[in-house]
Parts: C-alpha cells; structure tokens; sequence
C-alpha cells in the first residue's frame, strides 16, 4: 500500500491540534480539505483513526498507535530524501534554487552572481513551485534552499531568515473608480471582486485576500487564476483586483494594469529558507550568506 506522505504531515498536526480548526489555521488549508484528507487516508488504511464530536478530534486506538509512529517514519524519510538528492547536487556541482513566484524577483539574479563568485563551477538550478506548494519543494527535499514570501505552513521546522520586508499594494484595471487615488485604505477595497488562487492553495489564497484583516467581512471572488499570467490578463481585463507586494509594479507591471499603495494592511517579507540538516553544509550556508549579504532592492513604503 502507498501512502502519501503529505497525508500522514496532515494527521500528525490533527492528532497534534485536537480539532480541525486549529490544524487548518496551522497547516494554511481550508478546514474541508483538511477533512477530505484526513477521510481520504482513513479510507487508505482501512481503519478510524478518530472519534469526532463537538470538542474536536479524539485519537481511536489504531490512531494512537499510528500518532507514535509517524514523526519519526517523516523525520527519517524526509532526511534519506535529502541526502540522496543532496548527494546527487554535489555530484552535479549543482544548486537546487525553489522560488513561488513574487519572491526575491529582480533580487535574484545578483543573488546568483554572487553565488557563483564563490563557487566557481557550480551552477543554480531555480525550479518554481505553485502557489499550493508553499515551502518551494525545500520541506520535500526537492531543493537545497528556497527563497519565499513569509510566514508560510511548516516554516517551523526549517531555518529561515528575512531578506527584506515590503508593503502589500494593490493591483487594479487602470480604469477603475479607485485607480486616481495615490494611497487607497484597504477597507475601501473590501466590496471590490478580488483576482484569487485556486482554493487548493489555502493559506497563499488567503494571505493574498487578506482574509485575517477584513473583521470578518466577507470576501466576494471575481475571478480565479493559477499562474501569474491568467492573474494578470484578469486583472487587466476587469475581472476583479488583486492585492500583490510593491515590487510588482516593478515587476509585474503591464498595460491595463495600475498599482496603487494600500493603508491598514500588514506588509509581506521575503526570506531565505533552508533545513536545520543543511546548517553545516556550506555550498547551502554560501548561498544563505550571498541572500543576507547583498544590497537590499528598492522598497516603496506608504
């Protein structure tokens, strides 16, 4: 039987959590997918693992025995994983890079330059992850390092460090009512459709909604798109507008498109990720330092 093991990472933050919605809130997932996915391994193994009831979720027998097992069969896979394509980068003298998009941006090509002053004869592999995949590939052992927007799910049991923090601006047709404004307060945004990710993406979906800084206003969903260019044609094409960092104007800038600062709403960070296993490997630990030791890009503020 094969099991996946994001699978088991969402049951062990259950039986960790006690209730659904504390494990949603943790894993940056929606609380029904979170419940599809812990039915879906159910079904796999053929057994219950918990007794659900109005308090939350209660560990069954062959739950407890699976809870004790689990952390170290992850703790053990992740690592044999790692060694192995780490071993296989080496072998290569190759650099495996994994970015979400908006991450470092124009950043990333001095970050690079730099690397390869210090590593002459090696080479950086950059390989994007979607925007469902919120460590870059770097908690699956598919890369070495990852740069990424910050805080994401399963941020702490890698290392990271900021980069850089910037303002969360607001991307909308170059016709619309707000565009003339100079700083548009995000309350006035909140009845406006918003250009969002596939559901599937939970926590980017909602960090990009800003759905914890609305007081539980609800958010009305012009559009849904899964890469930066359909999120952009519907922008410009008046499907809705989209909050986005400020260096998207820079960017992602494009006819059709105006960008507009936003008050009342909390900045974006872009930061260096690595794991704790990888803190005594230095072709990894130069890159880190190429990241920390570069100039900082532009920033905009409000």
């Amino acid at each position: 039987m094969d099991v996946d093991t994001r699978l088991l990472r969402y049951f062990i933050v259950v039986a960790e959590e006690g209730t659904l919605s504390r494990a949603a809130e943790r894993l940056f997932v929606s609380q029904p997918a979170l419940t599809k996915q812990i039915k879906r391994l159910e079904i796999q193994l053929g057994v219950r693992l918990f007794t659900r009831s109005r308090t939350g979720m209660t560990l069954t027998e062959p739950g407890w025995t699976l809870a004790e097992r689990v952390p170290a069969l992850l703790a053990d896979w992740d690592q044999v994983l790692r060694e192995t394509k780490s071993a296989a980068g080496r072998a290569a003298r190759l650099l495996r890079v994994g970015f979400i998009a908006s991450a470092a941006n124009e950043a990333t090509p001095r970050i690079i330059a730099e690397f390869s002053r210090r590593r002459p004869g090696w080479r950086v592999d950059m390989r994007q992850a979607t925007w469902s995949n919120p460590s870059a590939g770097l908690a699956d052992g598919d890369v070495d390092v990852a740069l990424l927007r910050l805080p994401f799910p399963g941020q702490d049991t890698l290392r990271t460090a900021v980069l850089f923090t910037e303002p969360r601006w607001v991307a909308l047709p170059e016709g619309h009512a707000l565009a003339a404004r100079d700083v548009i307060p995000f309350r006035d945004l909140w009845d406006e459709p918003f250009v969002a990710a596939p559901p599937e993406t939970g926590w980017w979906r909602d960090q990009w909604l800003a759905t914890d800084e609305r007081g539980g206003h609800p958010v009305r969903i012009g559009a849904v798109t899964d890469q930066p260019d359909d999120w952009l044609s519907a922008i410009a094409n008046g499907y809705g507008i989209a909050l986005a960092p400020a260096s998207a104007a820079r960017f992602y800038a494009r006819p059709g498109i105006t960008y507009r600062p936003v008050s009342g709403v909390s900045p974006s960070q872009v930061g260096v990720a690595w794991a704790v296993a990888d803190d005594g490997n230095p072709v990894v630990q130069d890159f880190v330092h190429c990241c920390l030791d570069r100039p900082l890009p532009e920033t905009t503020t409000t």
